[in-house]
């Protein structure tokens, strides 16, 4: 076990195994995804490895699978050159997403973190809708937000200032650090977040400096960098899997994929959580059941009147809410569709059988 304490394994994970399944079989975890495949790791070596039938043919959708960050029970075959996953450890964390487009289904980013860092340049990059986007899914998560913001050698001291006071005005609690992969301003301060034992991951646009301050504190170019495009001011995709690095210190650290579309579903008490002076205000509305448009008495109304609160943030915390019921609703419809047309294909078998 000391050896997967190293990668990970704390108490909490050793009080969720299932003791009859590690008779049988060997902890590992998951530290590549690329696709349909995986890379695990027994704290010795990474082994390539794939679903065992019975796992893959009980799958009912993406979030039974498993996912970089998971610890899964596992074979290993062939001198520990191959091996077959035959199920996983309750998860402690576990960040989705909405998937890109018009498919209603959750797309896996990382399981059991418990830092994610937003990275956001400050001189080109940064929006506040976007951020809250990325908030809301983390609260959801129940994973520790840090936002960080990069190139800030490209923007003046009191510009920089202005933007974490802004930051930190909304969210007073959440860690903000400017930062510069140039000058290596700061990259000391980020280092100090991370401690050994635990597991990061780094989110945020392409283009962003995500893989630049990964190399920075790795202390090497391992990973592949690009610019953003200066014609769009948008990244091009460098990182195309989701991989787990392990830090010199022992921390744990994921690289992810940039994401140019940020859809959430099932994340009510990360909305709550992320927008929790508006739910404060509501509950100081004369009529409990107020449609903050036009009654008297209403906090919402009230406090957009004083500019108490931001007609924007009020707006994005309305369209992330609608956002996320029509999401909800068309993935509970989905399910269903899935689930029936299930029991078609058994039915015919089981008549053909006949």
């Amino acid at each position: 076990m000391d050896t997967l304490k190293e990668i990970g394994l704390s108490d909490w994970f050793q009080s969720h195994i299932d003791q009859n399944k590690l008779a049988t079989h060997e902890l590992a975890r998951i530290v590549a995804v690329h696709k349909d495949s995986f890379m695990i790791s027994n704290g010795k070596q990474d082994v390539f490895a794939e679903l065992s039938g019975n796992l893959h043919y009980s799958v009912e959708s993406a979030t039974d699978l498993p996912t970089v960050g998971d610890w899964v029970y596992a074979d290993f075959y062939d001198d520990d050159t191959h091996a077959i996953i035959h199920g996983f450890v309750p998860r402690k964390t576990l960040l989705k997403r909405k998937t890109a487009g018009k498919l209603v289904e959750f797309q896996l980013i990382a399981a059991n973190i418990d830092t994610a860092f937003i990275v956001q340049s400050a001189n080109e990059n940064f929006n506040l809708s976007r951020l809250e986007r990325y908030l809301v899914m983390i609260n959801q998560s129940g994973i520790t937000p840090v936002i960080l913001l990069s190139k800030s050698d490209l923007l003046p001291q009191s510009e920089i200032e202005e933007l974490t006071t802004s930051i930190l005005t909304t969210y007073p609690e959440i860690t903000v650090i400017a930062f510069s992969n140039e000058t290596r301003e700061n990259l000391d301060k980020v280092r100090d977040l991370l401690i050994s034992g635990s597991t990061y991951c780094l989110l945020g646009s392409s283009g962003v400096g995500k893989t630049t301050l990964l190399n920075s504190i790795l202390g090497s170019t391992k990973l592949e960098t690009q610019t953003v495009s200066k014609k769009q001011s948008k990244g091009r995709h460098t990182t195309t899997s989701r991989e787990l690095l392990q830090l010199e210190n022992g921390a744990m650290i994921i690289d992810t994929p940039g994401m140019r579309e940020l859809g959430n579903m099932s994340v009510d008490s990360g909305i709550d959580e992320t927008f929790s002076e508006i739910i404060e205000l509501m509950q100081h509305c004369k009529f409990s059941n107020c449609s903050h448009t036009k009654e008297k008495g209403c906090a919402i109304l009230s406090a957009l009147a004083t500019d108490e609160l931001s007609e924007q943030r009020y707006k994005n915390y309305q369209k992330m809410k609608s956002e996320s019921a029509f999401n909800d609703m068309s993935y509970s419809d989905k399910r269903k569709k899935d689930k029936d047309f299930g029991k078609m294909i058994k039915t015919t078998l089981k008549n053909k059988k006949r």
